[in-house]
């Protein structure tokens, strides 16, 4: 119901990354190493291993919260604070939660489909939930502003880089860039609340209902 609202945004979001973050991503991997990238985004995993670790506690997912602490601890003792990622060599498996996937896990329709600036596809529910992920977030728990900064920087642009092929794909090969993103996105996230088992029955008009 918001899509002509969305598609001006998304071609916002289009041209500030087309004009800055892809550019910058790109000399990001040109100029720092792979493995200090491969140590970096290990770090930010890390951190985000803490929030995945609370939203699997509200979710009563006892054995992934276990697993989230187990990874948490292991990383940041023997992984030299989570640049090594021992805990996956260990089997010990990722489950990335947030907090809107603890809202759609509590019953929470997600609502609208949504783009919003710089932060590009969300829903109405996701949306609700962004400011309690912030909060939650490791990152924005750092005192020293500068260090926050950096790290959100650094985060980012070791995102974009991680997605360069992808991107230009999606635009090189999508006669609309815009409804695959779209699609794409509401598929993952259902598959993110249901642990890639989204119900037989789920009903996808749900997503765009007003």
């Amino acid at each position: 119901p918001w899509e002509s609202m969305n598609r001006s945004i998304y071609n916002f979001n289009d041209a500030v990354d087309t004009v800055a973050i892809k550019p910058a991503a790109k000399v990001y991997v040109n100029v720092v190493p792979s493995f200090v990238r491969t140590g970096l985004y290990n770090f930010m995993g890390n951190l985000g291993d803490v929030w995945s670790m609370a939203n699997s506690a509200l979710q009563l997912k006892g054995q992934h919260a276990v697993e989230s602490f187990m990874r948490v601890s292991v990383n940041t003792v023997f992984g030299l604070g989570g640049v090594l990622d021992i805990a996956t060599e260990m089997r010990l498996e990722r489950h990335k939660e947030d907090f809107g996937q603890t809202l759609g896990y509590w019953g929470v329709k997600p609502g609208p489909y949504v783009v919003l600036p710089l932060l590009g596809p969300s829903t109405l529910r996701d949306t609700v939930a962004f400011p309690v992920d912030y909060k939650g977030d490791a990152i924005r728990q750092f005192d020293d502003q500068a260090t926050r900064n950096s790290l959100v920087a650094l985060r980012t642009l070791d995102l974009r880089a991680n997605l360069l092929k992808t991107v230009d794909t999606v635009k090189e090969a999508s006669l609309d860039p815009y409804s695959f993103v779209r699609d794409a996105y509401l598929q993952k996230r259902e598959n993110d609340v249901y642990d890639g088992n989204p119900p037989s029955d789920f009903d996808y008009s749900d997503i765009d209902a007003p």
